[in-house]
């Protein structure tokens, strides 16, 4: 039974939905940047390069040899380095891309964090820290004039 509460206990504090949240965000992000790679970063790439069509290139290691008379063929052996190309500029997309959005992200939370700045409401917490950093700095100037 202890299981099932510990379960209980995951899923009403929030981190399932947020795991599920972030699940669905990331496969949805990873369609787009799939439809972005292949059909507007890959084409004019592929036109620079002479038509090649990257996914399709590879070092073929042995050829293929069909079959005769009752006889197997050989299947190709070959490396496709092509669709590593490929996948490698996914990743170079999706690393800047997530690189691009903590970034603003940061920008906001320092933002909403600075208890000078008016434009955003300052958090309770950094509020608190705020009030007792001038508490414990007025006591220390009080305790420097007695001395």
């Amino acid at each position: 039974m202890g299981l099932f509460k510990e379960f209980k206990e995951f899923a009403v504090k929030g981190n399932m939905i947020d795991m599920a949240v972030g699940i669905i965000i990331g496969t949805a992000f990873n369609r787009v940047v799939d439809v972005l790679v292949k059909q507007i970063i890959m084409p004019p790439l592929s036109l620079l390069t002479g038509r090649i069509q990257y996914a399709d290139r590879k070092y073929v290691l042995r050829e293929a040899v069909p079959g005769v008379e009752g006889a197997e063929g050989i299947e190709e052996v070959a490396v496709g380095y092509g669709l590593l190309i490929e996948v490698f500029i996914d990743f170079l997309v999706i690393g800047f891309t997530v690189f691009l959005v903590v970034k603003l992200m940061n920008r906001f939370r320092r933002k909403a964090e600075d208890p000078k700045d008016k434009t955003v409401a300052t958090p309770k917490d950094i509020e608190l820290l705020t009030s007792l950093n001038k508490l414990l700095q007025e006591q220390n100037e009080l305790l420097r004039k007695k001395d």
